[in-house]
């Protein structure tokens, strides 16, 4: 099968749009860092729940009580180009993800500290489905670039064959 500029045009499209809907369902979805403490909850008979899930702009209890990390859109901001906000988003995810992972390291040395007690064993700490999809998104976005980047040499190469006959 030949690859021709109308393939590799609809595959780049297709691609930035769902890179787009991965994007938006990943930021506005409340699942990027999950605590699950269902098994501290069996133990100790708690009423309230211990476990909750956190997302950019809240957190929330398995309960669906959900409280406001910031309000991203409370002030003014100046005007930010297409280009900025990208590097933001990746810069972003970036951070996020380093943050979870230090969170993790960090309650890691705190159980060793503690002597691995019964009570921190019960809890566990991961990534959510959000961070997935924002991840997912990143990648999609890669392959977007890519297929363009392809279409553009696939149209230069068409045109210094036209130029040569």
């Amino acid at each position: 099968m030949k690859v021709t500029l109308n393939v590799v045009s609809l595959l780049a499209a297709l691609l930035g749009i769902l890179s787009f809907v991965f994007l938006a369902v990943a930021i506005g979805t409340d699942f990027w860092y999950v605590k699950d403490a269902s098994k501290l909850e069996e133990l100790g008979k708690h009423a309230d729940t211990l476990s909750s899930h956190s997302g950019l702009w809240r957190t929330c209890g398995f309960n669906n009580e959900c409280l406001p990390l910031v309000n991203p859109f409370q002030s003014a901001r100046p005007n930010i180009t297409s280009s900025h906000r990208q590097v933001l988003t990746l810069l972003t995810l970036a951070g996020v993800s380093v943050y979870i992972a230090h969170s993790a390291a960090a309650f890691k040395e705190a159980v060793f500290l503690l002597g691995g007690t019964k009570l921190l064993e019960g809890l566990r700490i991961r990534y959510g489905w959000s961070m997935a999809l924002a991840w997912l998104s990143f990648a999609t976005e890669v392959l977007t670039g890519l297929a363009f980047l392809l279409a553009a040499r696939m149209v230069a190469l068409q045109r210094k064959r036209d130029c040569s006959i």
